[in-house]
């Protein structure tokens, strides 16, 4: 009777620790919202929201997320964990389009989104409100306090001696909105001396300015952290990077080309993913409170300009309207632009064969 005693309290021990394994296993796939066979709907008390997002939005995203996750748990009483991944634009896209499972995907712009949409994991219309963009910016220059080489335009970029820095748009959505800036400025400079525009002008502008480039970081947030090393003369950036700095006391000057183009930040939410984690409701209610006033007023703080027309106008006298903004229709869409500036054969390659 010892021993069967003996055998019954170990039997007990064993099923209890298998229980507990068990419970502790739930609990892992609750705050996953699912295993990798999909589809498990998340626990009551808590939701694992996964952020795909491009590394400029990382110091806002620092103060509006917990501000989600307190207005999430309000509503829902449900606790919104998040599991946040920063990289460059284009490095994240294609993260995402090669299976890293981020619920909202939030990029330095549309062909980054297209990029994840073409490989299937957004299958709804994302493109509502705003045209889906969370967050609008142009393309300025940065130079040191007092701007010391009197860069006033462009053109100053060409000049000898100048040291210039903006990222390396194989990897960086914001070097694609540099080179887009720079490219269109060359556009519009070929209208106004010849009526009409000149790809070819175009192309040896960007080429003029490309020759001065210091170094190709892999970021915008790496390029502006060189810039801030004491790397290069002129950044050509993010205007809402240089006003975030210069709130922080960093004493930089910004000027803002006479052509620049205007820069809009989409968020979606990544369809394919959300429906395996059971998450489309955090993940649209997440997307949704970026376009919302409380989130833009935010953004504004970090320098963007708001896509929300009641916060736009509310914030208008913080920003110049440069004297010829264009937007990326002015290059003929985002597919063209990929086609005739980063194709293999594109003038962006080009460039770079005749340096």
């Amino acid at each position: 009777m010892g021993i069967k005693k003996g055998r019954s309290g170990a039997a007990r021990a064993i099923a209890l620790l298998v229980l507990l394994l068990i419970i502790a296993g739930c609990s892992g796939n609750s705050g996953n919202n699912g295993n990798e066979d999909g589809g498990e709907t998340p626990a009551e008390g808590q939701v694992t929201l996964v952020i795909g997002a491009y590394s400029v939005v990382k110091d806002a995203f620092a103060e509006l997320l917990p501000e989600f996750k307190q207005k999430w748990l309000e509503e829902t009483g449900q606790t919104v964990v998040f599991q946040e991944s920063y990289e460059a634009s284009g490095t994240q896209a294609r993260a995402i389009a090669g299976g890293f499972e981020a619920d909202v995907a939030v990029l330095a712009m549309e062909g980054d989104i297209d990029k994840v949409e073409d490989a299937g994991f957004i299958t709804k219309n994302w493109r509502s409100p705003n045209d889906g963009m969370i967050t609008e910016s142009i393309v300025v220059l940065g130079t040191r306090p007092g701007n010391p080489l009197g860069i006033s335009d462009w053109e100053d970029l060409a000049a000898d001696g100048v040291k210039v820095l903006y990222p390396n748009p194989k990897t960086s959505g914001g070097a694609q909105w540099d080179i887009n800036a720079i490219y269109g400025a060359g556009l519009k400079k070929s209208e106004d001396l010849n009526g009409e525009k000149s790809p070819e002008y175009a192309k040896q502008f960007l080429k003029s300015i490309h020759h001065n480039v210091e170094s190709l970081d892999k970021s915008g947030r790496a390029s502006m952290a060189a810039f801030e090393y004491g790397v290069g003369d002129v950044i050509v950036t993010y205007e809402n990077e240089l006003l975030a700095r210069i709130a922080k006391g960093i004493p930089y000057d910004i000027v803002i080309p006479k052509s620049t183009i205007r820069i809009q930040n989409p968020a979606a939410v990544v369809d394919k993913n959300v429906d395996k984690h059971g998450t489309r409701d955090v993940a649209e209610a997440f997307v949704a409170f970026l376009h919302s006033p409380e989130a833009q007023r935010k953004f504004v703080e970090y320098g963007f300009r708001a896509v929300n027309e009641e916060v736009a106008k509310e914030t208008a006298d913080r920003y110049v309207v440069p004297q010829e903004l264009f937007d990326i229709s002015y290059l003929g869409g985002w597919q063209h632009v990929r086609e005739t500036l980063y194709s293999k054969r594109g003038v962006w390659y080009q460039v770079l064969a005749d340096l």
